[in-house]
């Protein structure tokens, strides 16, 4: 295997990227848009030198040029409706959901204290519109698995707290399915106190912990 014409493939690869990647037309400055393209340039140029290992050279950089295309127009697009979609619900949520955006997979936050009473595992009218928006949204992009994970702070035992985040994410999942997300792309995790977010020495930072996070990921 040869790698001695791998910069042209990132060249052409570069191509691609720079047209998908248009900012006078993708949303949020395609930033994702072109952090897939790189990505799948990169993944595809290499399948194509494996995958065609046993050619010779001309051979084999050709399929990696052809992969690293492939792979540059289809790690954009994943990219592309990842920032589409961000935009989307970043509109369509409250002001007090947080929608964020790592070029991997979207991550939903919802304060627990918003979802539900104190000790409660229903959550309540003003959060169920905001889910139904969520479960529209991943209905619109359904090449997607979706993880609902439960958060809490320290207050009370860990036992307590792993049940009852398990409950929460349950309920949250729950709900998603209820506005037509298929079941087999959801999955309720509680992590329960073991990854707080800041101090759960402030009833500020206890309150940051208790949360539950929507994790939208491209299939």
């Amino acid at each position: 295997m040869t790698f001695s014409k791998f910069p042209l493939v990132l060249a052409a690869a570069s191509m691609t990227f720079v047209a998908a990647c248009d900012p006078a037309t993708a949303p949020n400055q395609a930033q994702n848009t072109q952090q897939g393209a790189a990505i799948g340039a990169v993944g595809g140029a290499v399948t194509g030198l494996i995958l065609n290992r046993n050619d010779d050279r001309r051979g084999r950089n050709q399929a990696a040029l052809a992969g690293a295309v492939l792979g540059a127009t289809a790690g954009a697009a994943i990219g592309n409706n990842l920032d589409r979609q961000a935009e989307e619900l970043r509109r369509a949520l409250r002001n007090d959901v947080g929608v964020s955006n790592n070029g991997r997979n979207l991550v939903v936050v919802l304060s627990q204290d918003l979802l539900f009473a104190t000790n409660s595992t229903t959550v309540s009218a003003a959060s169920q519109n905001d889910l139904f928006i969520v479960a529209n949204s991943l209905n619109r992009y359904p090449n997607t698995t979706v993880n609902v994970i439960g958060h809490t702070d320290n207050v009370g035992s860990a036992a307590f707290n792993q049940g009852l985040s398990e409950r929460r994410a349950q309920s949250v999942s729950n709900i998603l399915i209820s506005g037509d997300v298929a079941p087999s792309r959801v999955r309720a995790i509680g992590a329960g106190l073991t990854q707080p977010i800041a101090s759960n020495a402030t009833p500020e930072g206890r309150q940051m912990n208790r949360r539950v996070e929507i994790i939208i990921t491209p299939n």
